[in-house]
């Protein structure tokens, strides 16, 4: 028995000793890529793995945009959609892997485009990543509360005053903007005061996915109300009522099937809590956007076979309810169906909250964030960029008061999201493919070879689609309400960035504390060697530059 006891305790002394080396591997390695450690490493493989998964959320993202694509062609938009977006995420996520696994950082993309640059650009091709990264964050997080709000206003117009009409259908935009004040608030204060808490949130939020899926499916099929479609009209069922030509009009359609899976890079920004950020996390990613395809798949096909006619739910702005309520026969039936969704996209929203406070400390502790001093530091007693975090959730509360001007501010929220992320996350990928992937990708851990040259191709081209794309607005007859704001929003943020640049980044802005890990290239001279060198060195020991 005494042996049995102390076989026990010497395999719990070895994991211990186990995590300890590769944590300090992984230190070491983020030392020598220019930063201090200043965070805890508490997450595993699996841990990465939760975390990813709930960053997409499919479910739910799939639930709060489910009217993009039913007015732009209706189930094969929504079903052909979600799998060629998933294909191409998928190549995102393939190049993205093979980047962070040789420069695993909280920067992510903005220090991954700054070292695979040249020179001559580098600095200013990573302050343009670094903007589009932390304006993608804050605003996907923004996305995701606004639209967990709207879906709780959805759920209960389930009850109906009158026959047609919800309960909640006489709220102003100040009670819509209350309920999103609240779910913001809860959210960010959840990863802020229970940061040592959210692995098991995390793990938690996988199982209450699985529970929540199979109830869902379970109970539309088993009971569908009025009748289930034929594969033939849920596959192959094609009517754009939006007005554009029907090309066009299917991949304005493809947003909501984007912005589910839109967050695939910002698991880079927890690289430095992670155990071996340089394996765990690409294959989280990579790994992660297979898991998300098949449970999209499972939960948008049954949805398709049991829908009403489309007339009956394109004019609602949150379908999935009046979906379920016509399946399931019944009001309270139909609102229970949807508690699942509604505490994953909390969850979703801790997840983007904790993801956005990362990447917005980690970019201004290089300078790149106007009043960098503050919003750099580590809270000691909860172990998170707290500042970082307030500033985040400062600036989605004042756009979401862009809700007041006009009620298609999600529309511009989850756009303008998309849009950030996928340029920050083509900046690495493209400066990679143009200068350095031979020289870079072959010493990471994850290198696809040829696969991995042609993801990059396929991830790049999805970029130059998306940002127009996503700009446009969902019908071709645009009126205050339908217009879509996603272009005015990118707008005032790159003229933010690009004035905080001219003003203070042109002298001062030097980017991550590294040389760039030099390679025997011929752009790279002794003399650039030397300065890069000197500009490194600057850095205090933590490789932040001094406060602007």
């Amino acid at each position: 028995m005494q042996a049995d006891a102390s076989r026990r305790l010497s395999k719990v002394s070895a994991s211990r000793v186990e995590a300890g080396t590769s944590n300090g591997n992984a230190d070491r390695t983020l030392e020598d890529l220019g930063y201090k450690p200043e965070l805890q490493r508490n997450r595993s493989i699996w841990q990465v793995t939760f975390m990813c998964f709930i960053l997409s959320s499919v479910p739910y993202g799939l639930s709060t945009t489910l009217y993009y694509p039913l007015i732009a062609g209706g189930p094969a938009n929504v079903i052909w959609g979600w799998v060629l977006v998933s294909f191409l995420i998928l190549c995102v996520a393939i190049s993205l892997a093979e980047i962070t696994s040789v420069y695993p950082t909280a920067g992510g993309v903005y220090y991954q485009t700054f070292v695979l640059s040249p020179l001559w650009c580098r600095r200013v091709a990573s302050w343009i990543c670094g903007w589009s990264y932390v304006a993608g964050n804050i605003t996907i997080t923004l996305a995701v509360n606004f639209g967990t709000a709207l879906l709780f206003i959805g759920c209960l117009n389930v009850f109906e005053k009158s026959p047609g009409v919800g309960i909640t259908d006489d709220f102003g935009a100040w009670q819509t903007f209350l309920i999103f004040l609240a779910i913001t608030l809860l959210t960010h204060a959840i990863s802020a005061f229970g940061n040592k808490w959210l692995t098991m949130l995390e793990t938690f939020a996988i199982f209450w996915t699985l529970a929540g899926l199979i109830t869902i499916v379970v109970c539309l099929l088993a009971i569908a109300k009025e009748g289930r479609r034929d594969a033939s009209w849920v596959f192959g069922n094609f009517e754009p009522q939006a007005g554009w030509p029907a090309g066009w009009s299917f991949f304005i359609g493809l947003l909501q099937a984007a912005y589910a899976t839109s967050a695939t890079g910002m698991i880079i920004s927890l690289c430095e809590e992670v155990r071996e950020p340089a394996v765990m996390v690409p294959k989280a990613m990579v790994g992660t956007i297979v898991i998300n395809f098949l449970a999209g798949l499972l939960f948008l096909i049954p949805l398709c076979f049991v829908m009403p006619e489309l007339s009956l739910i394109i004019n609602s702005a949150q379908p999935t309810p009046v979906i379920f309520k016509s399946a399931i026969g019944n009001a309270a039936g139909a609102f229970c169906l949807t508690i699942p969704l509604l505490v994953l996209g909390l969850i979703c929203g801790v997840g983007c909250v904790t993801a956005t406070s990362r990447c917005t400390w980690a970019f201004a502790r290089d300078g790149g964030i106007p009043g960098s001093g503050w919003w750099k530091t580590v809270d000691k007693k909860f172990d998170i960029p707290l500042n970082a975090m307030a500033l985040g959730m400062v600036v989605e509360i004042a756009l979401g008061l862009i809700y007041f001007g006009s009620t298609a501010a999600y529309n511009a929220f989850s756009g303008v999201g998309v849009i950030f992320l996928t340029m920050s996350y083509a900046c690495p990928i493209a400066v990679s493919l143009l200068f350095r992937r031979r020289e870079d990708v072959q010493n990471g851990k994850f290198n696809f070879g040829i696969i991995g040259l042609i993801a990059n191709v396929f991830a790049l081209g999805w970029s130059l689609l998306a940002i127009p794309l996503f700009c446009m607005p969902t019908t071709k007859e645009v009126t205050k309400e339908t217009m879509n704001y996603a272009s005015v929003v990118f707008f005032g943020f790159v003229i933010i960035a690009a004035v905080w640049y001219a003003v203070w980044g042109l002298k001062n802005y030097r980017g991550p504390p590294t040389d760039a890990v030099h390679h025997d290239d011929s752009s790279i001279t002794p003399s650039s060697r030397e300065t890069s060198e000197v500009a490194r060195k600057s850095h205090d020991i933590a490789g932040k530059p001094k406060s602007p």
